[in-house]
């Protein structure tokens, strides 16, 4: 008889594989608002997402969040969306699928236990991935692998990977930790909701957009 954790791998390995968005196709006026690591923990920043209502993505690393797992417990109370981004921040690519697995599949299982909630969106480290990446967050329940157009830097400032130099409906922005930044957290963000009311555009909620299809519950 098999074992129930061969079935599982067996039902796992064949998930499609996840696609891979920087941008999401809609006519609605919003851009979403992802932020990367959890290094940065500025309280004022959980005042924002309350006040304004923002729907936003927090991508976790789980040695990067070190004991800062209350301040992201209060921030998912106020509406942010807790995703996967790895146990260690290692570069994937290249990695064979059993380490691959581990970073993924592992803070799947860390963020369920300490949340409640299992990603379904995986951002992975540098954005850099690889078809073994694509494999392993099929694997581990994964939906969707989201990438980014649009970098709000440090300083506040935006940069663009690609396209036009000009915030559009659906570019995802990714917000990257920084060490000692010149802007806090809240400050830069405050600055982006004045430039998205500029051009009449609003945060919207990226797990309503990516990732809604069903798949396995991961390892």
């Amino acid at each position: 008889m098999a074992s129930r954790a061969g079935a599982t791998a067996s039902a796992s390995a064949r998930a499609p594989l996840p696609p891979v968005v920087d941008h999401v196709a809609t006519g609605d006026p919003v851009v979403f608002l992802t932020y990367d690591d959890g290094a940065e923990r500025d309280p004022r920043f959980i005042d924002l997402v309350r006040a304004r209502g923002l729907p936003v993505s927090m991508f976790l690393t789980d040695s990067v969040m070190g004991p800062g797992y209350g301040h992201f417990a209060r921030l998912r109370a106020v509406g942010a969306n807790l995703q996967n981004h790895t146990l260690d921040h290692p570069a994937l690519p290249g990695l064979p699928l059993a380490a691959q697995r581990a970073q993924i599949c592992g803070q799947q299982r860390k963020l369920a236990a300490r949340f409640g909630v299992r990603p379904r969106l995986f951002r992975p480290p540098y954005g850099r991935h690889d078809a073994t990446t694509l494999r392993a967050a099929a694997e581990c329940g994964i939906a969707a692998v989201v990438l980014w157009r649009v970098t709000l830097e440090p300083d506040g400032h935006l940069t663009y990977s690609h396209g036009p130099h000009r915030l559009r409906p659906g570019d995802i922005v990714s917000v990257p930790s920084g060490e000692a930044p010149p802007l806090t957290l809240a400050e830069r963000t405050t600055r982006l909701l004045g430039e998205l009311e500029e051009r009449g555009l609003k945060v919207g909620r990226l797990e309503d957009h990516v990732g809604v299809m069903s798949s396995p519950s991961g390892a």
